[in-house]
């Protein structure tokens, strides 16, 4: 169900909202957080509403969605409040603003936060220089960035030189499932220390963020070999890959190499063993949105990822 409401103002909104409780279309006794979303109009917003949806059976919500258009133009602000099968299991409010408004956009969210209720807020795009900084940052707990998506080539240093607590991005999220299979396969005999490691991918900050993982994590030498100068490599059948395409651990009686097979599949090689193969594709926005839901405290390995950046070695 969708609610129209044009040129309006965030009292009206909030009468809306009661309304619809009156009516009984909708409670908010199940939403666990309030998520902040803040893009453009030339943004794919459907993909955007798509993941909201996806992530909100395990995270019902009330979603503000701001959509900032030319801030020379009049102020207005349109929205859209859609409930039930348009929004999931949570409740997603549309705003789509002009004018002086996208100046003050704090001000404006403040009067439909749900009390009591955790604070998350996401970038899909373009984001702030200072994420703790900025008038949605600071009223956040968590903020969540997708530098991937973000236009500006500073974006990926902003992330690293202006990090604070409660900062995350979706390029560390992408990075979960390769971990675990890369612990898994360093559990495996002999267990020898690791002397080196080259890593190879395109210029995705998913592949410098796991470079500086293992700087942090392993403090030995590490080489960063960019296989790209796009951000992407796709696969024979044109899906898109893992980020990160292969990975060299180098110990005294040989590597253990994770290698990229195809856009779901990667192998797995330990020294004096043959190949084996592990279902391993990349996420997708939905998937890595609803793990940046799952905590909000701090992400101290996020942290740790990023001041390990400083001792990689790109050749």
């Amino acid at each position: 169900m969708i609610f129209d409401l044009e040129d309006t103002t965030t009292r009206d909104i909030a009468k809306q909202l009661s309304a619809i409780r009156e009516m009984g279309n909708q409670v908010t006794t199940g939403r666990v957080l309030t998520l902040i979303v803040v893009t453009s109009a030339d943004s794919p917003l459907d993909e955007i509403l798509h993941s909201i949806n996806d992530s909100s059976g395990e995270h019902p919500s009330r979603v503000l969605l701001l959509v900032t258009g030319d801030v020379t133009a009049p102020t207005q602000l349109d929205a859209s409040i859609r409930i039930g099968g348009d929004a999931g299991a949570s409740e997603i409010i549309i705003m789509r603003v002009t004018g002086e408004i996208i100046e003050h956009l704090a001000s404006l969210v403040t009067p439909l936060l749900l009390p009591d209720t955790p604070i998350v807020a996401w970038w899909p795009g373009a984001a702030p220089k200072q994420l703790a900084q900025d008038s949605i940052g600071l009223i956040a707990q968590r903020r969540i960035t997708d530098v991937a998506n973000d236009p500006s080539p500073t974006a990926p240093l902003s992330r690293r030189n202006h990090y604070a607590p409660g900062d995350s991005d979706l390029s560390w999220s992408r990075l979960t499932q390769w971990r675990g299979v890369l612990a898994s396969a360093l559990d495996q005999p002999p267990h020898e220390p690791v002397e080196s490691v080259d890593i190879y991918g395109p210029k995705d900050p998913s592949v410098r963020i796991a470079a500086g993982w293992l700087a942090d994590r392993l403090a030995v030498p590490i080489r960063l070999h960019h296989t790209s100068d796009e951000c992407n490599e796709i696969d024979c059948h044109g899906e898109l890959c893992h980020p990160v395409t292969k990975i060299e651990l180098h110990r005294p009686t040989g590597p253990v190499v994770v290698e990229v097979v195809d856009a779901h599949t990667m192998s797995v090689q330990l020294p004096g063993c043959p190949p084996s193969l592990v279902a391993v594709g990349r996420r997708g926005l939905s998937d890595c949105l609803a793990e940046e839901l799952r905590h909000l405290d701090p992400d101290n390995a996020y942290a740790k990822a990023l001041r390990g950046l400083y001792r990689v070695q790109e050749v």
